[in-house]
């Protein structure tokens, strides 16, 4: 790739169906700290990709890169890889056949792709390495490089506020070179009444590695995939018994087929297992909760007949704790067949169900928002909405489920703002009734393909989770482990267990160099103190106005008035968009590592305007019957 001149502009284009902006608009803001002009593609143009092979857009595409005198230009589609090779082919021939590049006599000095990693591998494989493809595990600064930009003109800022997150990586990589990691053996959890049994309780067994100041009680998504739905279950309970047998892991999250989730204990006949463990009954649960012990279980809620499927999976599993979503897993998101007011219904039904169990709570909410552009207020505020209203329903344990890097260009110091700032508001509700146990895990898509990269990664994020609370050597009591082969592959018991020696060994070595001075004390960090500030005093105003312009946010109606009104932001949702369209006016974009609403010209909006006109929209809003 040449490098960037001093007067070159960058022109980034999509198609429209691809409503994934935020890493574009990261992009072009790195683009212009450098120095440099970048230029979004705007409506008209990102139409004409759509139908890119279509003479008219040939020629709309053509003539915007001319007027606008672009001399790089990069291509974002993050949707299927196919589909992504074939539309870079097609803008490859367009460049050509207009004579767009400079080897023909034309303005462009390179040509970039952004997308999934397979699809950057397509590319690649089929196009060559003359074409710089992001998979979007990039460094700010590795990417700025890619794009050409020389060394002397990546902003010193930039390099500053990495800083934090290079050393950790840095830490993740030197672990992983040692391997003494590998040598982290089980720790002896049992001790306790009911331990292993079909009465054992998370509280308890959380209690006990409290009191013995063992390492956190570590949790893992788990599920192999076969077409054949027995073979699956079979598949399964092997590898629960190799997990039992190393004896690394606490509880194990089922990873259940939708199938499971929507048509439970129905006959699916030749229905198609679409990934995931298909359990169908309560026999097959319960020889699940078997195999796995001494480890706690826990699954899916469901999409359908919820309050029901609480109750099966108590009885047959002992579930360790319910988890639910409130918003989502409905139509709004494709993942159930319920309307978001109905979906309310039922899981606040739910926590009606699961109170008197004494089971805990998990709300798998915030990362939801900002897997759809959200800001980090709206990620704050809706862990506190799904506390305030579980514990009004009689909940007694919250588990508060803290997804990092999420999305992925989040700094890690904005990162402990949020999870500082959900913590002091969520811990406001604290008392005897109501006890709220942290739980850190890493983000969805913030492991690279690369295996030993990614490795190093976990062991990064998992110092993050340390600094969350630094100076409290139980905290985090719970982790939601990640595989390191997120990004790569299904996880497999070897993997697994690897990913869990990796975490314990990283949050061990990590705390050991802090306190040898080794690292940063990011409890005495000035400039995390002021974003935790400013973000709580933001989500109390946002909280405040809630709580005065409806009157009673904590129920079915409210919580859909609240998000219908634009209180929360989810500016790419994809289905419901008019229902649900001033939760989706709203424009993010990334300031200073966070994610904030911002208007016309970039700037932040303040919590205090946003809440205003949310409250304006509330006469817009009709409860559906």
């Amino acid at each position: 790739m040449l490098p960037l001149l001093p007067h070159e502009i960058i022109g980034m284009i999509r198609p429209t169906v691809d409503c994934h902006t935020l890493g574009m608009s990261y992009a072009a803001k790195l683009i212009k700290e450098s120095g440099y002009r970048a230029i979004i593609a705007p409506r008209e143009i990102t139409d004409a990709v759509n139908f890119i092979s279509h003479p008219d857009s040939i020629i709309c595409i053509r003539d915007w890169v001319l007027a606008e005198g672009i001399t790089r230009l990069g291509l974002s589609y993050r949707l299927d890889p196919t589909q992504a090779s074939e539309y870079f082919g097609k803008l490859l021939y367009l460049l050509e056949s207009q004579k767009l590049r400079v080897e023909h006599g034309g303005p462009l000095r390179g040509v970039y792709f952004a997308g999934l990693p397979p699809a950057c591998d397509l590319i690649t494989s089929k196009y060559g390495k003359q074409f710089p493809v992001f998979c979007g595990d990039e460094s700010p600064a590795e990417s700025l490089e890619k794009m050409g930009v020389p060394q002397h003109r990546i902003p010193a800022s930039l390099a500053k506020n990495s800083a934090y997150d290079n050393l950790r990586l840095n830490f993740g990589h030197e672990l992983i070179a040692d391997g003494a990691y590998l040598k982290i053996k089980a720790e002896d959890r049992s001790g306790y009444p009911g331990y292993g049994t079909s009465t054992d309780h998370v509280v308890n067994r959380l209690d006990h590695m409290l009191a013995r100041r063992q390492s956190p009680l570590l949790r893992v998504h788990v599920g192999p995939y076969c077409p054949n739905r027995m073979e699956a279950i079979e598949q399964f309970i092997i590898w629960l018994g190799q997990l039992s047998k190393a004896g690394l892991l606490d509880t194990v999250s089922i990873g259940t087929s939708q199938l499971t989730q929507e048509r439970f204990g129905e006959n699916w006949e030749d229905a198609p297992n679409g990934g995931g463990v298909p359990v169908n009954s309560e026999a097959e649960y319960r020889r699940i909760r078997e195999a796995a012990s001494p480890m706690l279980v826990r699954t899916y809620a469901g999409t359908t007949n919820i309050p029901k499927l609480a109750t099966i999976h108590e009885r047959s599993l002992n579930i360790a704790w319910h988890a639910m979503s409130f918003w989502w897993f409905s139509q709004m998101d494709g993942r159930g067949p319920h309307t978001v007011y109905h979906n309310l219904g039922e899981h606040l039904e739910t926590l009606r169900v699961i109170a008197p169990t004494n089971k805990p709570f998990e709300p798998n909410i915030p990362h939801h928002f900002a897997f759809r552009g959200g800001d980090d207020v709206t990620y704050v505020l809706s862990a506190y909405l799904a506390a305030k209203t579980a514990k009004r329903l009689g909940v007694r344990y919250f588990i508060l489920q803290n997804m990092l890097n999420t999305p992925k260009y989040t700094w890690g110091i904005q990162d402990l703002a949020k999870a500082r700032s959900m913590l002091t508001l969520v811990r406001e509700l604290e008392d005897d009734t109501f006890r709220v146990i942290l739980q850190p895990r890493a983000g969805l898509d913030y492991f690279s393909p690369d295996l030993q990269k990614a490795k190093a990664q976990l062991a990064a994020v998992s110092a993050l989770m340390d600094d969350i609370e630094p100076e409290d050597t139980s905290s985090p009591p719970m982790i939601h482990v990640v595989s390191y082969s997120e990004a790569s592959h299904l996880a497999d018991p070897d993997v697994i267990n690897e990913s869990l020696q990796i975490t314990r060994a990283a949050l061990t070595d990590y705390r050991l160099l802090r306190a040898r001075g080794k690292v940063p004390h990011m409890g005495q960090n000035r400039d995390l103190t002021d974003r935790t500030t400013h973000l709580l005093e933001e989500v109390r105003v946002m909280i405040a106005a809630i709580e005065k312009a409806i009157p009673e946010p904590y129920t079915q109606q409210g919580l859909y008035r609240i998000f219908a009104a634009g209180f929360l932001a989810a500016p790419y949702l994809w289905e419901c968009r008019e229902e649900f369209r001033h939760a989706t006016s709203w424009n993010t974009d990334i300031i200073d590592g966070g994610i904030a609403i911002v208007d016309a010209a970039g700037k932040p909006i303040s919590a205090k305007i946003r809440s205003e006109i949310a409250t304006t929209q509330l006469s817009d809003i009709k409860i559906p019957l």
